[in-house]
Parts: structure tokens; sequence; C-alpha cells
């Protein structure tokens, strides 16, 4: 082979290879919107699904500087959202969890609800879970059953006790979750999801809460 073949067949490559990036670019900015209001529909979706008596809600972030801001497009912070009954009473809250699990990320909505400084409903928005095996962590009933009333108390700036998964049969606290036999892996990344926002995002909601209820939909 010549050197100007070599060098024709070098320059072809890097052609198509920069072509190739240039593509996945392009497609990658065309859908982006497309996919960024598919996930907030879901999310408006599931928000008033998951806070109980909820039949509005406001989206909220909370800045670095511990401040309660209506969500505008580019305003960075910790997304809240806030649930409110007919009568513009606060029923709870939601946020978004997430963690890895067997076949990929595990992403929930959940609800926290002040009263009883408990989680009260989770949601599984996106998950690739093996099917029949990992996908049980939305239908299984007893699975679900853990978040009707998971002890989430807030003690200075975290979580009294951490969320965590236990073997299937063995959970003692109400801040344990009862993993499912045979999708531990996906029991866990439930887990660590609610622990590694509720950690965060809780500590930053408490003493939010007079703001949020005067703040009515």
């Amino acid at each position: 082979m010549s050197g100007n073949t070599s060098k024709a067949m070098i320059a072809t490559l890097g052609f198509v290879t920069a072509l190739s990036g240039f593509l996945i670019v392009t497609v990658y900015q065309a859908t982006k919107p497309a996919i960024e209001e598919n996930k907030r529909l879901a999310i408006q979706k599931t928000v008033l699904e998951v806070i109980k008596g909820a039949t509005a809600y406001k989206h909220f972030v909370i800045n670095e500087k511990g401040e309660l801001l209506a969500a505008a497009p580019g305003l960075k912070g910790t997304n809240v959202y806030a649930g409110y009954d007919s009568g513009g009473k606060l029923t709870g809250l939601a946020a978004e969890g997430r963690a890895q699990g067997y076949s990929g990320a595990v992403e929930t909505i959940y609800a926290y609800t002040p009263s009883c400084q408990c989680i009260t409903g989770v949601k599984v928005i996106k998950q690739t879970e093996t099917p029949g095996l990992g996908d049980k962590v939305i239908t299984n009933k007893d699975f679900v059953a853990n978040f009707d009333k998971l002890d989430a108390t807030v003690k200075g700036d975290a979580l009294a006790n951490a969320i965590v998964a236990v073997k299937h049969g063995s959970k003692k606290n109400p801040w344990e979750i009862d993993a499912i036999s045979g999708a531990t892996i996906s029991s866990k990344a439930i887990a660590k999801g609610l622990n590694g926002s509720a950690q965060d995002v809780l500590p930053k909601v408490v003493p939010l809460l007079s703001q949020m209820e005067g703040a009515k939909p």
C-alpha cells in the first residue's frame, strides 16, 4: 500500500469519524427539548399521583443560599414539588431520587408528608431492570407497602436514620425497606436513591415549610 493511499484512507476515516460525531451531537441537540418535555410531563403526572390528596402543585427550587424560589428555566438548585388540595392547603412534598440498579439507573419520585416526617409514596418513573425480576419494584404490592409510612425524620442537617434496604423478612425499624427476594439489587437501588435525595433535600425543605404553606398554586 502506497503512502498516498494510506494518507487517503486515514483522511477518509477521520472525515467519517468527524461526521459521525457531528450527527450524534446534532441528533442529541434536536431531540433534547422533546426528551426534557416528556420528562417534565412524567414528573407532573407522577407528583399528583404520589402526593396524597394533592390536586395541584408548585415547582420550587432551593438555591445555594437556602432561598425558596419559583422554578424557572435555567434556575439551578434543589428541585422540590409542593402539593396542595382543592382548598389550597399544603398536603405534602415530592422530590426526585436516582441510583444505579442492576441494568441501569432507577429514577423515582417520592412523597414526603411533614406531619409524620415520613415518606408516604414512591413511583418509579424510569428503570431498565430485568423484566420479571427488577421490575418487581413497580409491581410487588408488599414492596410498595414499604412506602406507606417510611420514617424520614430530619435531625439537624441530615436524616436521623439513613434509609436502607434490608434482607427480605428482616425489617425491624421504620426507616428500613424490606427488600424483594430475587430483586435485592433493584430494592437497594430504590433505597439508595431515596436516602441520597432525602438526606440532601429534606433538611433544606423543613425550614421552608411555612413559606410553602403560604404559596398557594
